[in-house]
């Protein structure tokens, strides 16, 4: 009965290989990856995607419950079936001209997808499918300390040429190239450097917090060895900006502003269990406040004259919160589905507003608000100039430690449990005496904080808004740096801003493809980790000691 089993699921895990091997390669996205090499003169970003098809599809094939000459069986029988799929559509192509239906299906794809000739691509199949089966068999920490360190290897050799570009500009080229970076991608040893290091350092850590599960009262790292800690990073975020240069520093500051909006909604649905999906209206609204004080076109600044940036932050945060509060007096009774689309067409009322002719001479319709002034500290230094996204770096940076200080002593409060129990089960929490209505009040209350403040941010920092600049897509983009982070998780936060906004930014040009990757990701997450890639850990409760 196994027999046919194991089988049967090779057979259907190559053919859904090949399907989606074929998808990808006929809508482009290889041979578009294929422009960003990983290992210079091995292996590139396609192939790299091919190869992950064959070991992910011979991976699922090699069950742990089948015996393990079965699992190398199923996985060599998975991957090259998926191989032979391509194959096929290679001798299609040359009979058939698919480029009727298809603007990609050219002979460069062709040759690129059998790399010069046909034989081999069946022999990478059963090769990777081989390889997915035997990383079976390695145990789970061992497993995922190894695609730790391919993950890293895999990103430092795909942004390889923008890393010696930046080594260059400050002088330390010399000390890399050769052995560790190559002019495109990195080098062979440099990739086995990376990966060894990368993997020892995760399971290192994944054997500490074994250990410390498993010794609840293990003793913690000194307090000196904690601050230590905390001032090397601080140390090296304040010179990161000068060691980036301009271009990098401005992905850092919208990663940064993301995550500003990760705090706040993270607030509201990680910590109360909220689905909110019109976050970007009070972003919005931050925005626009910016605007109509600071900016000479602004209605307030006409009428009372130009507003600084730090006379208009206060006012931008407190419209922020009492419209979070307004938004959720009445929706205090309504929850899942229903409060996820009321929010939704909250955010939508909002940017229809604000580009509608009706408030045209208050918010500037569809022209917007331009001419708004750069952030300054008068008697200092004004964030203005080409070295504008280094100086605007350190403010982002100050709000998000801020903002994460904030979120963290929310969380373990008295206020956070209360949202915590609510999350769980609202009919529970106040049948405990949680007031549901206080509770979440003020849980759209701070997150709408966060987003107002970054919406301030924003405005200045571009210099313009209109209302096609707060799209639902913000929205969902939160929604999802949460979900693939971590949800309720603070270091989850920033650590999806990073994937999700940090990297997209360094590789435009795969912007066509944006979407479909989401896509991709979210449904591997709900998958694999719905819990997220840093989950949240559970609060321990204290328990006071029995009376004698």
């Amino acid at each position: 009965m196994k027999q046919s089993n194991w089988f049967i699921d090779s057979i259907q895990y190559g053919l859904i290989g090949g399907v989606v091997a074929i998808l990808v390669s006929l809508i482009g996205m290889v041979m578009r990856f294929s422009t960003r090499p990983i290992i210079q003169d091995v292996t590139d970003l396609g192939h790299a995607l091919l190869f992950v098809l064959f070991f992910v599809m011979a991976y699922q094939a090699a069950k742990s419950e089948y015996p393990v000459a079965q699992r190398f069986m199923a996985g060599a029988i998975a991957g090259a079936i998926a191989a032979i799929m391509l194959v096929l559509l290679v001798l299609l192509g040359g009979v058939i001209n698919l480029r009727t239906m298809f603007i990609n299906a050219s002979p460069e794809l062709y040759q690129f997808l059998t790399f010069g000739n046909l034989a081999i691509v069946p022999l990478i199949g059963v090769g990777m499918g081989l390889l997915g089966a035997l990383f079976r068999l390695f145990s789970p920490p061992i497993r995922n300390a190894l695609l730790f360190g391919i993950s890293i290897m895999v990103m430092v050799g795909v942004l390889g040429e923008q890393l010696m570009t930046i080594f260059i500009n400050n002088g330390l080229a010399p000390y890399v190239q050769g052995w560790l970076l190559a002019p495109k991608g990195i080098t062979i040893s440099g990739a086995v450097i990376i990966t060894a290091l990368t993997a020892a350092i995760s399971y290192w850590r994944n054997l500490r917090k074994e250990q410390r599960v498993g010794q609840p009262h293990a003793k913690a790292n000194p307090p000196w060895l904690r601050y230590t800690g905390w001032i090397l990073i601080l140390a090296v975020l304040l010179y990161l900006p000068q060691f980036l240069g301009a271009y990098h520093s401005e992905v850092l500051n919208q990663v940064g502003l993301f995550i500003l909006l990760g705090l706040g909604l993270n607030i509201v649905v990680g910590f109360a269990g909220m689905l909110d999906a019109g976050y970007v209206a009070f972003f919005a609204l931050g925005a626009y406040i910016i605007g109509m004080t600071t900016s000479p076109e602004g209605f307030i600044a006409q009428k009372t004259g130009v507003w600084t940036f730090w006379e208009a932050l206060p006012l931008a945060f407190v419209v922020a919160v009492i419209a979070g509060v307004l938004l959720g007096i009445p929706v205090l009774r309504i929850r899942g589905d229903y409060l996820t689309i009321i929010t939704l067409g909250f955010g939508e009322i909002i940017r229809i507003l604000a580009g509608s002719n009706w408030l045209t001479p208050y918010a500037g319709g569809a022209q917007g608000i331009a001419a708004i002034p750069p952030i300054s500290i008068p008697g200092l230094f004004s964030i203005s100039g080409p070295d504008k996204p280094q100086k605007l770096f350190y403010l982002i940076l100050v709000c998000c430690i801020i903002a994460a200080f904030v979120a963290t002593r929310l969380k373990h409060s008295r206020l956070g449990r209360a949202w915590m129990a609510v999350r769980e089960d609202e009919d529970v929490a106040e049948a405990m005496g949680i007031n549901l209505v206080q509770t979440k009040l003020l849980a759209f209350a701070a997150g709408a904080a966060f987003s107002g403040i970054s919406g301030a941010i924003f405005a200045a920092k571009i210099g313009s808004i209109y209302p096609h600049s707060f799209q639902l897509l913000i929205s969902f983009n939160i929604l999802a740096l949460i979900i693939i982070g971590g949800m309720g998780n603070i270091w989850g936060v920033m650590l999806g801003a990073l994937v999700l906004v940090g990297l997209p930014e360094l590789l435009r040009e795969f912007s066509e493809f944006r979407l479909l990757v989401y896509g991709v990701v979210l449904i591997f997450m709900m998958l694999q980790r719905p819990e997220g890639l840093l989950p949240d850990q559970p609060q321990e409760l204290v328990k006071e000691p029995a009376p004698a």
